[in-house]
């Protein structure tokens, strides 16, 4: 299994390059902490040398990825066994076997064995991002270090936790270092290094209350106890190392770092191991509770994590598996829309080329329309999507929507039918309108039935209401072939950026000259409408059924009113006044007296009406006549002087008789029925009309189209022209392609992952 965790170094070696490690999730371990909570101290124990920048404030400013190689084989070395055979007088590094280096990802092939040059080189290249001004950079420092006094691991050691900003460091300083942490801890697959100084109240940790947020059940941090030799006398963190204050799944482990005053006495790393074991060894807790010789010592805090990252990596291999191979295939299907690059030599294969190009266009344009093509996915394919783990993202919109030509079936549906289906007969027509229409088509008298002539003009102008509404959708169905011709487009036309503007322009052209005829058409069926009005369409009211049907409604009303007054007397008989009476007694006395249509005699007054009787003489006495005493008619007392006549006459300065209204009832039947059918009609129509002069025919005619426009000898060249950043694009697909083989090669290195046993930690 001491193999895993070389791979997993190679793989952040591999995509580092490519900026890719933060997508695929690698396992690592990530270091958090407080300020000056010994995180520097412990790396560089973990590792046998000092080599970390040091100071006060913020000094680790930006991400250090640290991977460690065992340069001795096997590669786990026995450190208790090879600390306790050496002196503290030798100088390792003179013998061979001893030799130590560093290497920066930044810096390929150039080795520091001084490791003095490689803390320089971190505070340089820090310093180079983020300046001088304290600020911190999420961009990470990636160095490898060779030694056979380590165990093989991949650690991240990010800023500590600072609460205030100091000096020129920025007033949000806290929240920057909070989201970086952030965006490593947040990983699945990190384990999580809380440090803590043991004399601090554990409670009040910054690494733990970090972690927590993401591992709320604390299933992968490991917590690291720095400074014990720094607690109060009497007191000790058993309690802490036993797990039994804030539980940990993968526990405690408590280490002594080398003191400020070691440091600027420049004692060794070695010499500071030792002085650690000797703590332990002679503290009256920690050196006879056998139960805890496991959990403290830098030592046993390295086997642990080389123990739990080798475990960590074995679960997570089959995964990364998986997303190493899809994103390869991304890549071929980047490669495979860029194609290989044109030579301007070959003109039969560049005209080859194109034909392909635009047939794919016509056939996608086609499917598209038939439903039988996923043209979203196709037509949207962005050439960045490459560097997203998420692909196919066209399927799962053309599921949430409608798309190609459903969009079209849906104008027709549920756009241009609802919408003309809510139109009423009489929208934007008045009854005073209809009165004058009527009175106009009488004449210089009145007609004994209901003038045709008025039903023909108020028909007509209803009925021309229908075209705008036509075209409307003439318009709506032309939007939407330009909307899918653009995602019609094959991902490789990107490449050519002139024969792409030549096909829209040329597809845009034939949209054009198709959309006129269709217009016109749609005109031409409101025309034919208003050419000849149809009253013998077996679907129209008529007269006859249009008085039946007023008749009946006549005479609902009637027993409506006949029912309420019946309940009325049951309720209580109303009082008869003066003037009530008075009514009783003229219409007994004047059985003339003119009413409504509907009276004793049931259908004979609507007949009057209809047949023009419906008006009673005036039998009222002229006022202007003259009657002298002894009952001689004599002159007028004076001269009568009639009004002067309006320039405009308009029938609302009068309330309209019964006459009247039945006339407009029955003109109102009639405009209805007939409005239905030529409404049902033009539903029908426009769309057929839209899909034969518009849809069909530029779906059938744009394939010679585009042929007869672009295949031309004199303009293959022009149009075949790459754009400017095609190359570089598929310069770039081509590294990543070799450098995701590269990692999938370097992860099937381990045939047997899945044999080894699990281990808990």
């Amino acid at each position: 299994m001491d193999q895993l965790i070389p791979i997993i170094s190679k793989l952040q070696d591999v995509l580092g390059a490519l900026g890719n490690t933060s997508s695929l999730d690698l396992p690592q371990i990530v270091v958090v902490g407080g300020q000056s909570s010994g995180k520097s101290s412990v790396l560089e124990a973990i590792v046998g040398r000092s080599f970390l920048p040091r100071g006060h404030g913020i000094v680790t400013r930006r991400p250090l990825v640290l991977q460690l190689f065992n340069t001795r084989h096997p590669p786990t070395v026995d450190l208790d066994e090879f600390r306790d055979s050496i002196s503290p007088d030798e100088d390792l590094d003179d013998e061979e076997d001893d030799v130590e280096w560093g290497e920066f990802l930044h810096l390929p092939g150039k080795r520091f064995f001084d490791f003095t040059q490689i803390r320089r080189e971190i505070v340089r290249d820090t310093d180079r991002l983020t300046g001088s001004n304290k600020g911190i950079n999420s961009t990470p420092i990636h160095l490898k270090i060779y030694s056979p006094h380590v165990l093989s691991l991949t650690m991240v050691d990010l800023p500590g936790i600072s609460k205030v900003a100091v000096g020129d460091q920025p007033v949000d300083i806290e929240q920057q270092i909070r989201d970086m942490c952030m965006e490593y801890i947040t990983n699945p697959n990190a384990i999580i290094l809380a440090v803590t100084s043991a004399n601090t109240d554990l409670a009040n940790s910054d690494a733990l209350k970090l972690a927590q947020e993401v591992d709320p059940y604390g299933e992968r941090t490991l917590g690291v106890l720095t400074k014990l030799d720094l607690m109060d006398q009497g007191t000790d963190a058993s309690e802490i190392l036993h797990n039994k204050v804030i539980p940990l799944r993968k526990g405690y482990i408590g280490v002594v770092n080398r003191g400020q005053l070691d440091v600027e006495s420049d004692l060794s790393i070695r010499d500071g191991l030792r002085k650690e074991k000797a703590f332990f060894r002679k503290h009256p807790i920690y050196g006879h509770d056998r139960s805890l010789s496991g959990k403290l010592g830098t030592e046993n805090l390295a086997r642990v994590l080389n123990a739990t990252l080798m475990h960590h990596i074995r679960e997570c291999l089959p995964e990364l598996k998986n997303r190493l191979g899809n994103m390869l295939n991304e890549v071929h299907m980047e490669l495979d829309e860029l194609g290989t690059s044109c030579e301007e030599g070959n003109k039969s294969s560049l005209g080859g080329h194109l034909l392909s190009l635009l047939s794919k266009f016509v056939s996608n344009f086609s499917s598209t329309l038939e439903g039988k093509g996923n043209m979203m996915s196709t037509g949207s394919t962005s050439h960045n999507s490459l560097m997203s783990p998420v692909a196919g993202t066209g399927i799962l919109s053309e599921m949430n929507e409608l798309f190609g030509g459903a969009r079209i079936s849906f104008i027709f549906n549920d756009i241009f039918s609802a919408s003309l289906m809510s139109v009423e007969s009489f929208d934007g027509l008045t009854d005073e309108e209809i009165r004058t229409t009527i009175c106009n088509a009488n004449g210089t008298r009145p007609s004994l039935f209901v003038p045709e002539m008025s039903f023909d003009i108020l028909a007509r102008r209803q009925i021309s209401r229908l075209e705008q509404p036509g075209l409307q959708c003439v318009d709506l169905v032309y939007e939407e072939l330009q909307r899918i011709a653009s995602q019609c487009e094959p991902g490789e036309l990107t490449r050519f950026p002139n024969l792409r503007d030549r096909l829209v322009e040329v597809v845009n052209d034939l949209l054009k000259r198709a959309v006129g005829p269709t217009q016109m058409m749609v005109s031409n069926l409101i025309k034919i409408e208003l050419a000849y009005i149809n009253t013998s369409h077996p679907d129209f009211i008529g007269g006859s059924r249009a008085v039946a049907q007023l008749m009946r409604k006549l005479e609902k009303e009637k027993e409506a009113r006949a029912k309420a007054k019946k309940m009325e007397s049951i309720g209580g008989a109303t009082p008869l006044t003066t003037s009530s009476l008075q009514n009783y007694n003229d219409k007994e006395n004047h059985p003339d007296h003119e009413s409504m249509p509907v009276g004793d005699d049931g259908a004979g007054g609507i007949l009057n009406f209809v047949f023009g009787r419906g008006k009673t003489p005036n039998k009222s006495v002229n006022k202007n006549i003259f009657r002298t005493p002894n009952g001689g008619v004599g002159g007028p007392p004076s001269i009568v002087q009639l009004p002067q006549v309006p320039d405009q006459m308009r029938q609302t300065d009068a309330p309209p008789t019964d006459r009247e209204k039945v006339e407009m009832e029955i003109i109102k039947s009639l405009i209805d029925s007939y409005f239905s059918i030529v409404r049902k009609n033009f539903i029908d129509m426009v769309p057929k009309t839209i899909m034969y002069f518009l849809v069909n025919h530029v779906r059938d005619a744009m394939q010679n189209e585009l042929v007869s426009e672009l295949y031309r000898d004199s303009e293959i060249y022009s149009l075949m022209t790459e754009a400017d950043d095609v190359a570089q694009r598929r310069k770039t697909c081509e590294e990543m392609k070799e450098q995701l083989a590269a990692a999938l090669e370097i992860l099937n290195e381990v045939r047997d992952f899945n044999a080894y046993k699990t281990s808990t930690f």
